[in-house]
C-alpha cells in the first residue's frame, strides 16, 4: 500500500513538472510609419504659425503611440529648428521663422519604446513682408546615392530641385571633383537636372548643385560624395 502512494505521489510530481511550456508573450512590433498631410510638399505657408497634420499611426498591440516632429533648415535635418517630443495628437501648430525655407518629418513610438522609420520629408516656405521672390529649396539627391561605391568609368550626376514660386525658371550650377569642397565648375545655368561625369578607379569624387531662378534668388546644395573601386 505504501509503494502504491509513493508512485501516485512521484506520479503527480511527474505530471507537475512536465506541464506545457509556458506561452512566449508576444513579440512587440513598431507603430507604422506616419503619413504627412499639411503643409503639402512644396507649400507656400502665409502665415508662421503652421499648423502640422498627419495621419495617425496604428499598433499591432495596441499601444499608446507618441510622436516625434523634426523640423529643419536643410533636407539632412542637420540644422535642426525645432523638435517636438512626445506629442500625442497627429496634428499640432508651431511659431517658425518668417521668409523661410523648412524640411519636416515625423516618426511615431510605442510605450515600449519601439520607434517607427521617419515619415518621407515635407518641405515648405514660410512668408515674410514684402517678399516677391523666394529662394529655391535645397536640391535633392537622386544619384550616385550617397557614399555608394561606383564600378564604372562614367556616372550620370542626377538631382531634383524645386521652387514655391511655380512661375520661376531653374538653372543650374554643377561642382564636381576630388576635393571637399567641390571647387572646380564643371556646368554653369544648365536647365538639364543631371550631368555625365568621366571617373578614374579608386578615387573619392565630391559634388554640389548651386539652384539659380530666373529672379536672381540662389540656393547652395550640401556636398555629396561617391568613389569608385
Amino acid at each position: 500500500m505504501k509503494n502504491s502512494i509513493y508512485l501516485l505521489i512521484i506520479s503527480l510530481s511527474f505530471a507537475a513538472c512536465s506541464g506545457g511550456d509556458d506561452p512566449k508573450p508576444a513579440e512587440n512590433t513598431a507603430p507604422t510609419v506616419p503619413v504627412l498631410s499639411l503643409p503639402v510638399d512644396n507649400k507656400l505657408c502665409l502665415d508662421n504659425n503652421v499648423s502640422f497634420q498627419w495621419q495617425a499611426s496604428t499598433d499591432a498591440e495596441k499601444d499608446v503611440i507618441a510622436y516625434q516632429i523634426q523640423i529643419a533648415k536643410d533636407n539632412a535635418f542637420s540644422q535642426i529648428a525645432m523638435t517636438l517630443d512626445n506629442a500625442s495628437l497627429s496634428t499640432s501648430t508651431l511659431q517658425l521663422d518668417k521668409n523661410t525655407a523648412y524640411y519636416w518629418r515625423v516618426k511615431a513610438t510605442d510605450t515600449k519604446g519601439l520607434s517607427s522609420a521617419y515619415s518621407s520629408t515635407f518641405k515648405f516656405y514660410t512668408s515674410g513682408e514684402a517678399v516677391v521672390n523666394h529662394l529655391p529649396f535645397l536640391p535633392e539627391l537622386i544619384s550616385p546615392t550617397f557614399n555608394s561605391a561606383l564600378s564604372t568609368t562614367t556616372a550620370s550626376l542626377k538631382w531634383n530641385a524645386s521652387d514655391v514660386d511655380a512661375s520661376d525658371v531653374l538653372t543650374y550650377d554643377v561642382y564636381f571633383g576630388t576635393a571637399n569642397p567641390p571647387t572646380a565648375k564643371v556646368s554653369e545655368n544648365a536647365s538639364s537636372k543631371s550631368f555625365d561625369v568621366t571617373l578614374q578607379p579608386t578615387t573619392q569624387y565630391y559634388w554640389k548643385i548651386v539652384v539659380k531662378d530666373n529672379k536672381g534668388g540662389e540656393t547652395v546644395g550640401q556636398v555629396w560624395k561617391f568613389k569608385t573601386n
